[in-house]
């Protein structure tokens, strides 16, 4: 089908035929635009010929100390320079890029670092202590530890450690970067927020990076030398493959490490940042930010938003700043952003509420996506009704090449040849969907997935806790935090702030829940806790 009938001499050949990869991205801007501006973080200001050598460097110092294709390179490190050069750096020498994220407890990360099997982990002195208490519950062998000095945030290195600046000095500028012969080969590793038990490994291929990449520029109508600011973690599924994106377009990636109102304004302002992404708590942040932290601007700032469709007062008033927002939905399995609420032009004339409303749906695919749709159980796509309900799927280049050591999870999750989201939606007439609630009970809270059955089973180990239940409590700052009921062992005391106590001795902060309610929990006639009753009650509690 599709083919000539004398196709005689028309193979494939290193002439025509390249893998696809997002490290050419930079190979080409290094080519091309030698001097402009490629990392900028306060003092740390590095052109596209500085940025091109530092990642050179890197690859080479990681093959000296041993790394070798196919190994697993982590990072504990906030949205800085290494951060960004990690992500060209170690796919250069061969290795699979894992960026960890910074807020994890020792045990979850201790996990990663063995189930990954990580040779190296390039860290910030901040995360040292959890680093620390990490290594010792490993059951292989420890990584060898680069450590990532940040004197201007105030983290200088421990001494402790090889410390990064001198690890890449160690490096050849002339090292050859070693390009994929298969562009299915493994490019990152990214775990899940584990919401059913132990995280799962995510793997992505140079393949759907590369595609992302390009189909983001798309979506975003950028045009050459955008100024990004990284607000979204690059531990997010490589920060929604955005510093990869970057060098396609000339672009200049703005590194922001403390998320903060001033910060985002004075990059606006100073650095001329015209792209950002971020989950709907960084809108409320600049919103209600007060007037000495704000900064004029007189440009439009595309913002890429996910996590929870973004409240319409807050887009009624970000809106007239100099915002112009767009809803993204996707997974890590999707390499970040798979859908986007594109904007239709006959949807100009409408009134504030009526545009938020449009804006609050997660939209269509992306470029890089062959198709998504709302299925039934069975595999029937749903009615295009706005109210019929279902499982959001996905099949194309940017669904990850499956979990890591889990063929049976890999196999249940692409079932029926679609990637098995667990996210429940409705899809509108127009075909756009729009997410409606949440498979097994996630709390997204400031951007961050928390699962409620992880908290739950630290609640259940304290001794006065006979049984409890975690669900969503809306917050004006967070948008959701976990909300504890809890019912007590009989003759048993405990307070809410002792509960809050134990469990934030064994979890990570955000995980930590907000409020503790101490009352019997509604139940099925089998002893199932309903959870619909106890989301009910919060929205009471939460008025």
């Amino acid at each position: 089908m599709g083919w000539l009938k004398d196709e005689t001499g028309l193979e494939k050949t290193r002439a025509n035929h390249v893998p696809l990869t997002p490290l050419s991205f930079l190979q080409r801007a290094v080519q091309i635009w030698p001097n402009h501006p490629a990392v900028i973080y306060g003092a740390h200001r590095k052109s596209y010929a500085a940025y091109a050598e530092r990642v050179t460097r890197l690859a080479s110092a990681l093959a000296q100390s041993g790394v070798r294709p196919g190994d697993v390179v982590a990072t504990i490190l906030p949205n800085i320079p290494a951060q960004a050069e990690a992500h060209f750096g170690v796919p250069a020498c061969g290795a699979v890029l894992n960026t960890i994220n910074t807020r994890l407890d020792p045990d979850t990360i201790a996990y990663i670092l063995d189930h990954g099997e990580a040779h190296t982990v390039l860290v910030d002195p901040q995360f040292l202590p959890v680093l620390d208490a990490a290594l010792p519950r490993m059951q292989g062998p420890a990584p060898k530890i680069i450590e990532v000095a940040d004197p201007q945030a105030g983290h200088p290195a421990s001494g402790r450690n090889m410390e990064y600046e001198a690890f890449l000095a160690s490096g050849d500028p002339a090292f050859a970067w070693v390009l994929p012969e298969d562009e299915w080969e493994s490019l990152a590793l990214n775990y899940t927020s584990g919401t059913t038990g132990r995280p799962k490994g995510v793997v992505y291929h140079h393949r759907g990076a590369y595609l992302n990449a390009m189909g983001q520029v798309l979506s975003w109508r950028i045009v050459l030398h955008p100024v990004y600011l990284t607000i979204v973690p690059l531990f997010h599924c490589n920060g929604w493959c955005h510093t990869w994106m970057m060098p396609a377009v000339g672009g200049t990636v703005v590194c922001c490490r403390d998320i903060t109102a001033r910060n985002i304004f004075d990059a606006i302002a100073d650095e001329g940042v015209t792209h950002f992404g971020g989950a709907p708590i960084v809108l409320n942040t600049l919103v209600n930010a007060p007037e000495s932290d704000r900064r004029s601007f007189d440009h439009i700032v595309e913002v890429f938003t996910a996590g929870a469709p973004p409240a319409p007062a807050t887009l009624a008033k970000i809106e007239p700043m100099g915002f112009n927002v767009t809803q993204v939905y996707g997974l890590t399995e999707t390499y970040g952003p798979a859908t986007e609420c594109t904007w239709q032009a006959q949807w100009d004339p409408l009134g504030p509420d009526d545009r938020a409303a449009q804006k609050a749906r997660q939209g269509v695919a992306m470029p890089f996506m062959d198709a998504v749709d709302v299925w039934t159980e069975d595999g029937t796509p749903i009615e295009r009704d706005a109210e019929a309900k279902g499982e959001v799927v996905f099949r194309g280049n940017g669904v990850m090449k499956g979990y890591l050591k889990n063929p049976e999870a890999t196999r249940e999750a692409f079932a029926g040849g679609m990637f098995r989201s667990g996210d429940i939606a409705i899809m509108h007439p127009d075909n756009y969907l729009q997410i409606a609630d949440r498979a097994k009970d996630i709390i997204i809270s400031g951007g961050e997935n928390i699962s409620s059955v992880e908290v739950e089973s630290t609640l259940m180990a304290h001794d006065a806790v006979l049984l409890c239940a975690v669900v969503a409590k809306p917050d004006e700052k967070w948008g959701e935090v976990p909300c504890a009921f809890v019912e007590v062992k009989p003759g048993a005391t405990v307070t809410e702030a002792e509960l809050i106590a134990f469990a934030r001795e064994r979890l990570a902060g955000f995980k930590t829940p907000k409020a503790v309610v101490f009352e019997e929990l509604p139940k099925t006639s089998t002893g199932k806790i309903q959870k619909f009753e106890l989301r009910k009650r919060v929205k009471s509690l939460a008025g």
